[in-house]
Formats: structure tokens, C-alpha cells, sequence
């Protein structure tokens, strides 16, 4: 599916959602058909008196996405992890999984790319259907990995992963966060750009597909401020 570009003043509330489906014009965005990947169940539903997204991942791989177009802002979220998953690690593509993850996805010039990644970058792209983001900022809940580390997505060094929580100490706890996306971008993509670009998208997801783990867990109160 491709994403369709919006000048959203704000992102899309889920408390908005008057049933399950997630509200327009967050987009559901699985990988290509040729992975076969089970899809993520992402919906809306009522939890601590609350409407949020629920992320149920069973050995599946999905998003949701919602288009923007703009500078990066200071994003501010609730997350919950209700089932985490045990076996997954930012090691090697066979663990690399997420059961929470909230990310942006931005414009940066192809030139800034490495030279041995653009070829990749680009290969990728002629057989990708829509355009894909050459830099994307992921906030995660990780398994084993220490809060405040980044690391390299192990598919592809385009995603970067930022740790904000880990491990299953705190499940079933709303978990308050407000992250300058403008300064991780920079901890992040740094080395490639000394400037921060327009943001493109913002993505939450979640996934179980390499370690056929089942993981639970639910995102609320997503927004993006001057």
C-alpha cells in the first residue's frame, strides 16, 4: 500500500476511533507480499478507561503510518507492554524483533547515504512499489538492550532504534514519554547529517515474525508539538 502525503495539522487522535478500526488517516502498511509475513493485529480498543492502539504480534510483521510533512517537533506518547518478547535482540536479523516500536521516518538527501549502503538503498528502491524513507528514527521497547542505546536496524542500517524501555520488569504499566525527535535524529543519523530534515511519516508497529514470539502491547496519547 502506498502512503499517501497529508499536511496534517496534527496527527490523528486514536481516542477519536468510534470503533476498532484505526482512524484516517493512519494508513495499516505491511512488508511486500513476497516476505509472506503474517500481518500484526492492529486496532483500537479501550483500555484503562482509555481508547488506545493495540499491538498484537503473533510470528507477524505490520505497521500503521501517518503521513506528515514537516520539521521534526518534540513527540510526546504513552506505551504499555502487557506481553513482551523474550528472545529478541538487535544481535542479528534472526532476533530482530520489536514489540513496541514509534517511529519517524524522514527526508534526508540520498547523497548522505554511505556510499556502500546507497547502492543497497537503491537497489531496494527499484524494487520497492512506493518510496522508501532513507532514514527512520524508532523508538523502541526493547528485550535485552540497555535504555538509551541506539543501534543499527540489522536489515538495514537506514532504521535506527533508540531504547526508551526494555525488558519485562514493568508490563501492564503506562510508561510516559517526551523525546526531542530533532536531537535523537542527530544521536542517530549524525555521522551522515549534520542537519535534521522534514519528517515524512510517523509509524507505530510491532513485530514477532523472526523470533515466532507473540508479544502484546498498546500506545496512546501520540502526538507531535511545536
Amino acid at each position: 500500500m502506498a502512503l499517501h502525503n497529508a499536511q496534517a495539522a496534527e496527527l490523528s487522535n486514536f481516542a477519536t476511533a468510534t470503533n476498532p478500526k484505526v482512524p484516517a488517516p493512519w494508513q495499516y502498511v505491511a512488508l511486500p507480499e513476497r516476505y509472506a509475513k503474517p500481518l500484526t493485529t492492529i486496532d483500537v480498543q479501550t483500555v484503562d478507561g482509555k481508547k488506545a492502539l493495540r499491538l498484537l504480534a503473533d510470528k507477524s510483521w505490520g505497521t500503521v503510518a501517518h503521513p506528515w510533512s514537516g520539521a521534526a517537533k518534540t513527540m510526546t506518547f504513552q506505551w504499555r507492554l502487557d506481553k513482551a518478547l523474550t528472545q529478541a535482540s538487535f544481535k542479528g536479523k534472526a532476533t530482530e524483533d520489536t514489540a513496541l516500536k514509534v517511529c519517524a521516518s524522514f527526508d534526508m538527501p540520498d547523497d548522505r547515504i554511505p556510499s556502500g549502503e546507497r547502492t543497497l538503498f537503491k537497489l531496494a528502491q527499484f524494487f520497492s512499489k512506493e518510496k522508501l524513507p532513507t532514514a527512520t528514527l524508532c523508538y523502541v521497547w526493547a528485550n535485552l538492550e540497555a535504555i538509551g542505546s541506539i543501534h543499527n536496524s540489522p536489515t538495514t542500517a537506514r532504521v535506527r532504534y533508540m531504547v526508551l524501555d526494555t525488558g519485562a520488569q514493568s508490563l501492564k504499566t503506562w510508561k510516559q514519554h517526551t523525546r526531542n525527535v530533532a536531537d535523537d535524529f542527530l544521536k542517530a543519523f549524525g555521522a551522515e547529517s549534520k542537519t535534521v530534515p522534514a519528517i515524512t511519516a510517523i509509524i507505530v508497529g510491532a513485530d514477532a515474525d523472526n523470533t515466532s514470539d507473540n508479544s502484546l502491547g498498546y500506545v496512546a496519547d501520540l502526538s507531535l508539538l511545536p
